[in-house]
Order: structure tokens, then sequence, then C-alpha cells
């Protein structure tokens, strides 16, 4: 059925627990949708590096504290570096004081809680070159960088006052980086985010009623992008915003950082497959990808439900009044169609 001829649905995301309107009639087709300004356009591709720039191979000294780097004996020759960021979000200097004492300051007749700001704000750069993009790299260099998120947060797992941790990747200024040079970030948190909670409860209650794994079970018909060993990557049957897209284990996996290197490399394949086509497709688009893990802490019974997965949310449109107060966003693609697009997106060849 052609896209223009659908009548609005309402759907529902069972793994998020969130409605969509998916309303086609409020755009143009989907084939017709391209970014109105591509998020490359203020780095050059025959520039190596920029003398301003403290992400640039040479211009270490200007960066906040080095965490650590891949390989970690290289010099001049890194290829990741993961870092401090220079104005975090969160101190990691704040003393962590346990629950009965004063940092939990709280009003008992409004139910307002205040903690104290503890946590860590890194900076994953993800080549020493400005003008490589992270799916510029092959797959093994993408995995080198999948590979520094599992070591960072191995780390902050040994922080016991951390009880979450969000990767994500601004990519072009609308979508939020104030850097150009390809990076990603990781905060970790002594709380778990109401997003994550929401998550966690959806899940779980999938799995009450049919006994099984809401990702595992995902119904992949007309929805599926591309296939690797490890990976699908689709279009999630109520997608928030026009040409979100999925990566998602074809393995039950409840931790990122369970992930290993064989699985990276495959991972860092189809990760690099969807963001060719996402920007030969749409005209380069500003992005935002996160990846959706599960809080450090939790017990065996959760894990047969709780599955990691990774967002990449194209920035093709700004959000209304109408989703900030209800929180159900209204989405001009309906899935079928942006996968079914993707899909056939033929990648020029590079050889």
């Amino acid at each position: 059925m052609a896209t223009e001829n659908r009548n609005p649905e309402i759907r529902k995301d069972a793994v998020n627990n969130r409605l969509v309107i998916l309303s086609p009639a409020r755009s143009r087709r989907p084939s017709d949708f391209k970014s109105k300004s591509q998020s490359k356009s203020d780095s050059s591709p025959t520039s190596n590096a920029q003398p301003q720039c403290p992400f640039c191979a040479g211009n270490e000294h200007q960066c906040a504290p080095e965490i650590f780097r891949f390989p970690e004996d290289s010099t001049s020759d890194w290829k990741v570096r993961v870092i401090e960021n220079l104005y975090p979000a969160l101190s990691r200097q704040l003393q962590v004081k346990s629950d009965n004492e004063e940092h939990r300051q709280a009003n008992g007749s409004t139910g307002e809680v205040s903690l104290g700001g503890f946590g860590f704000h890194d900076v994953v750069i993800e080549s020493p070159v400005h003008s490589v993009h992270l799916p510029d790299l092959s797959p093994a260099g993408i995995a080198v960088v999948l590979l520094a998120y599992k070591k960072r947060i191995e780390q902050l797992c040994a922080v016991g006052s951390i009880s979450y941790i969000q990767v994500f990747k601004n990519h072009g200024a609308s979508a939020g980086a104030s850097m150009s040079h390809s990076h990603s970030q990781i905060l970790a948190l002594p709380v778990i985010p109401t997003t994550a909670s929401n998550r966690l409860n959806a899940m779980k209650e999938h799995h009450n009623q049919t006994g099984k794994c809401s990702l595992c079970n995902i119904n992949t018909h007309k929805l599926l992008i591309n296939e690797s060993t490890h990976f699908s990557s689709i279009s999630p049957f109520a997608s928030t915003f026009a040409f979100e897209t999925w990566i998602v284990p074809r393995y039950h996996s409840s931790h990122y950082h369970q992930l290993d290197e064989d699985k990276a490399i495959d991972l860092g394949g189809i990760l690099k497959l969807t963001l060719e086509k996402l920007s030969l497709q749409l005209n380069d688009p500003p992005y935002n990808l996160m990846i959706h893990t599960s809080p450090l802490h939790i017990v065996s019974s959760e894990l047969p439900y709780t599955h990691w997965y990774i967002q990449i949310v194209p920035q093709l449109s700004t959000i209304g009044g109408f989703e900030m107060g209800t929180g159900c966003y209204i989405n001009p693609v309906f899935p079928e169609d942006a996968a079914k697009i993707l899909r056939e997106v033929q990648l020029p060849n590079k050889d």
C-alpha cells in the first residue's frame, strides 16, 4: 500500500512502553526525506589535522586528562583515546556518602529529592584524523571504538556507587555535537534514569505475558534492513522518529560490555553499513546514536528479559508542544517504508 494512501495508526513500542502516532499525511513521500544541512560541512575531506582542534593527533596536550588509549603502548600512532570531559555534566571529585547521610535531601511533603552530582563524564576520540568519521573506518577500526566503550564500562563497573552507564554519540551541530572531530561520550550515573527503568519494566511485562524476551522475539517482517552473523538492523515497529534504526544482537545479552572482539568486528560491519546507508539516503544527516544497555546491578531473575541494543536517530525534524506535553511522538514515515528504502539503498563501489 502506498504511504500516502495509508490511514494514521497509533502503535505501542513494547520495548519502551510508549506510544507513537504514524501519520504519513503530515509529510512528503518517505523517499523524499533529506537532511536540510549536511553534518560534515565544517570539516575538509583533505584535512588530516587542524591546529585548533584538541582531538587531533599532536594536540593531546590541549585535552583533559587521558584515561587510556588503543593501542595501549602507542605514542603518536594511537587509534582511539578515552579522556575525561573538559566540561563534565557530573563531578568525579564529589565525595559519595552512604544513603543515611545528608547527601540525600528529601522533602517528605512534596516528594522532591536532591542527590549530589557525582558521576563520570568521558569522551571517546574515535580517530586521530580530523576528517575521518565513524563510518569512514573499517569494520575492524569501528570495533576498536566499540571495544574502547567496553573497556571503559568495565572500569566504571568497579565503582560501586555507579548504577547506569550511557554511551552516546552526537554527530553534527544540530544533533548536539559541539566539536566536528568524530567523538562519542560516556556518562556514568549513580541513579537509573527513568527511561531505562521504564524500558526494564516494559521488558519484564512482555516476558511475564509471553515467556520471551521482547528483543529476542522481535518481529522483523517488513522491518528488517540488514543482517550480519550476530546482529540485525531494523526499523522498529513503533518508530518514534523518521528513519529511526535499531541494531539488535541476534543472541540474548543483557549488557553491552559482554561484547567480545569477534562480535565487535561483526557489529562494526553492520554499524558501518547502517550509517553509510542513512548518510547516502538522507543527505548525510546529523544523528544521535545511543547504546541502551541494562543497569549494572540487575539481579539474576532480570537477565532473561533484559537485552541491549543500539538506537540511531537521524535529525530530520524538530519536536513540538504535542510531543513535549504527551511524550507521544508523531512520525511521518511508516517504519515498513523506511526499512524498504534503506534495505534497497545501493552503496557506491569503493574498489
